[in-house]
């Protein structure tokens, strides 16, 4: 790969889609300008791959130079060759205890084939949680069915109840260090993946897979699950509209926020060869 090409990760919602869950012109445009100069563009999201293929297709996002990295980075798809280059997934004896244990407690824990939410029951959280994707979900028998094969990511919803969700992480994950790790996305979903999974991880082996240097690498978020990303590129680059406290992990501050093309503010000033 040339050194003078750059590459972006960017996530998705309050980042590349404005509050409508739509890419604004201005943004499109940068995009569009980025990949004809031979730029690199990955969506970077906690959304299941399907979700996140989902929109890139939505928004042309499935030319040359197009990725996607879906459940935090435990999955990588090129979708110009569509194929997956990268995926991680941790035992599905270790998910099936982990669902149980979920289950145990009265906790909404959901888990994913590759084209749906696989859930025990439908629910305020379920619900909850698809009204915020662009995915479908499927009502399973028992844990078995839930997790039939290595899961790439376990997510548990909480919409009232973080104390709970709290212990479970404390009891319940932590236990296995090594095996797999947990955080929060966001205050509702409390995520579980295998050991070593992050986007800050997924930036550093997509720069190497593609031979791009590190130092030619930005990542555009705004929420906790962006942390590891900001910090592993070069530049770090904070949507203003971003979560309290994020942009102490980013080297840069955008002026426009996500209804306003923040990010072709970000391709102009880092990607763009002018």
């Amino acid at each position: 790969m040339g050194k003078d090409t750059k590459i972006l990760f960017t996530d998705l919602d309050g980042t590349l889609l404005n509050d409508k869950k739509e890419i604004t012109a201005g943004n499109q445009q940068a995009i569009n300008e980025a990949l004809a100069q031979g730029h690199k563009i990955v969506v970077c999201t906690g959304r299941p791959l399907a979700s996140g293929l989902h929109i890139a297709k939505r928004l042309g996002l499935t030319r040359e130079g197009c990725y996607v990295i879906g459940f935090n980075g435990a999955q990588i798809y090129d979708t110009y060759h569509n194929k997956t280059i990268y995926g991680k997934t941790f035992s599905k004896e270790i998910g099936r205890k982990l669902f149980q244990e979920a289950l145990d407690r009265g906790l909404h824990i959901q888990s994913y084939s590759d084209e749906e939410v696989l859930a025990l029951e439908e629910n305020q959280e379920l619900l909850f949680y698809i009204s915020g994707t662009t995915v479908s979900y499927k009502i399973v028998p028992d844990v078995e069915t839930a997790v039939d094969r290595d899961p790439y990511k376990l997510l548990l919803v909480g919409l009232t109840n973080r104390s709970d969700l709290d212990k479970y992480q404390k009891e319940c994950v932590e236990p296995l260090k090594g095996k797999v790790h947990s955080f929060f996305s966001t205050e509702n979903y409390l995520e579980i993946v295998a050991e070593g999974i992050s986007k800050g991880t997924a930036v550093k082996w997509m720069c190497e897979y593609l031979d791009i240097p590190l130092e030619n690498s930005v990542a555009a978020g705004d929420a906790p699950n962006d942390v590891d990303m900001l910090k592993a590129a070069h530049v770090g680059a904070v949507m203003c509209n971003a979560y309290e406290g994020i942009a102490q992990y980013g080297n840069y501050v955008t002026k426009r926020d996500n209804n306003h093309d923040g990010v072709a503010e970000i391709i102009e000033q880092f990607i763009l060869n002018k």
